[in-house]
Parts: structure tokens; sequence; C-alpha cells
């Protein structure tokens, strides 16, 4: 059941990208029953749920809502990806197994981003350096002076 609830997530998900406007759920709807038989409540549920995630905005116009993504597919997918991650007990192994389920062509867009990623760091500056007596801050203890910029 989860496993469906998440493959119809991403199903909703790639018909508001695909289509690139405002959507509603019976357009939603009528579309998702091209491939398989579904409720309208359920595609009302999801949305809503979409929306409580922050993967949708929704505007009302009458007395439905249309939907509209807040984001890109890349980024949804990469909180996916993480969410998934995190679940687990062991991350390295999670990622073993991840890789040695990828293509090749996948293999080279993960060393591709790799190295993009190396281009910029997103680690915080060290923080020793900061906390070190030249600093004019040390570790645990404010000294009440203040850094450039005005005084607070």
């Amino acid at each position: 059941m989860v496993r469906q609830l998440g493959e119809l997530e991403n199903a909703i998900m790639t018909r508001v990208w695909q289509w690139n406007r405002p959507v509603t759920v019976r357009e939603v709807l009528l579309d998702l029953r091209s491939e398989r038989e579904i409720a309208y409540t359920t595609v009302m549920t999801v949305l809503d749920k979409l929306h409580r995630k922050g993967w949708l905005r929704r505007e009302r116009v009458g007395r439905a809502y249309r939907y509209e993504p807040v984001s890109s597919r890349e980024a949804y997918t990469a909180a996916l990806m993480n969410d998934a991650w995190a679940t687990g007990d062991n991350p390295a192994a999670a990622l073993v197994h991840f890789f040695g389920l990828m293509s090749p062509e996948q293999r080279e867009a993960l060393r591709d981003a790799l190295r993009v990623a190396a281009l910029f760091p997103s680690d915080p500056p060290d923080q020793a350096a900061a906390d070190s007596p030249e600093s004019g801050r040390e570790s645990g203890r404010d000294t009440g002076e203040t850094g450039p910029g005005p005084a607070r």
C-alpha cells in the first residue's frame, strides 16, 4: 500500500510538471483513469497530501482547488532519495546497493554530479578556525566583542 501511494504521488507529480499549468483534481483523475481505476477522493487526498508536504501550492477557484508545483522535478527526486536513504540503519550499505542497481549511464551521471558538487562545498567554514583565539572567539565563551558590521 505504501509503495502504491508513493507511485501514485509520483504519477500525479509527473502530470503536474508535464502540463506546466495549474491543475484540478478532476483533470488529474480523468488522465489517471486512462491507466487504472481510481476514485476521485483518492486523487483529492493525494493532491492534498502533496500540498501539505509543501510540493504543491493551491488556489481556490470557485468550489475547486487548482494545484501547481512549488519546485522542480529534480528537487522532488532528490528529496525522495534523501528520505529513502535516511530511513535505513546503514546508509553506506544502502548506497552500495543503489549503485549496484544503476546503469553505466546513471553511474557516469553520478560521477559528473559529484564533480560538480565538489566545486560547491556545502560544509560550513571550519569551526575550529572560527573558534581559535585569533578569531576573537573561543569555544563556549562569548567575549562580548562584535564582528564587522553594525553593533547590536
